[in-house]
């Protein structure tokens, strides 16, 4: 079987051949299928430990080797992306053999080219935002005006009211507490929209993945021209401060391979 990390232009590959790279098994190595002007990067599976079947179980049932083989595939496109303009392919693309890979790509040649000379001029941009919730919840609760009425109100109730009243109103501040994340970093998605050509709000990160006590609250990636990049990571300066201020950091990295804006069907 032919494992598929994604596609590099056949002139790039000509111009500079790939380096020893292993294989998904650990025990094949990398190589490279020219296919008119794409060249697809690959390497050979077992089909008896790699079918269909097999890699379903695995992905839903082994975590471990999940996480490995994920990792692999990511660190082998980011070396590709070093080298070459890269099209990454999907985690898990297999194909039953070389003549059913090349069946697929071959007709696609003039929309891989395409977007070959569009990732050529740009570079896929992540920012993440991470929110300590105990200090955004002291910034709601100190500023925002409509919690501060509903605490006066609550002040001026028989004793036997106020305990309940507080109930609602903690729970008025948490429902609060969420808008404000929302606001907030929807409000810095949206400033930086103007340097970017595309662009994609991801499913956030739960912590036993970030490995971090805060809260991954956004999580989007920007593809930038390459002249528009210095202006896209001082506007994220700028709006650092008043974002630390209320227990929201961000974090931004890049350039990755384009995961989010070179689909190809």
């Amino acid at each position: 079987m032919i494992y598929l990390y994604g596609l590099i232009p056949t002139a790039e590959a000509v111009k500079s051949p790939l380096s020893s790279l292993k294989g998904l098994d650990d025990e094949e190595h990398v190589y490279t299928i020219p296919i008119n002007d794409v060249t697809a990067v690959v390497c050979l599976l077992n089909s008896d430990k790699y079918s269909e079947e097999i890699l379903q179980q695995k992905m839903e049932n082994d975590m471990d080797w999940l996480k490995e083989k994920a990792f692999h595939h990511h660190e082998t496109l980011a070396a590709l992306y070093s080298g070459y303009t890269v099209i990454p392919l999907k985690f898990g693309t297999i194909y039953n053999s070389e003549e059913s890979l090349k069946e697929t790509i071959a007709p696609k040649n003039n929309v891989v080219i395409h977007t070959f000379e569009t990732l050529k001029r740009h570079e896929e941009w992540n920012m993440k935002v991470y929110c300590d919730d105990q200090k955004l919840m002291q910034h709601v609760t100190d500023h925002d005006e409509v919690v501060e009425q509903k605490r006066q109100e609550i002040e001026s109730l028989p004793k036997g009211r106020q305990y309940f009243e507080k109930k609602k109103l903690d729970k008025f501040i948490s429902q609060q507490l969420e808008e404000e994340k929302y606001r907030l970093c929807k409000s810095v998605h949206d400033q930086l929209l103007q340097y970017a050509t595309n662009e994609a709000v991801k499913k956030n990160w739960g912590k036993d993945m970030t490995g971090l006590q805060e809260s991954m609250v956004w999580n989007s990636a920007f593809m930038l021209p390459k002249e528009a990049i210095e202006e896209f990571l001082e506007e994220i300066k700028k709006s650092e401060p008043a974002l630390l201020e209320k227990g929201l950091r961000v974090e931004v990295s890049g350039p990755w391979p384009p995961y989010h804006f070179s689909n190809i069907s």
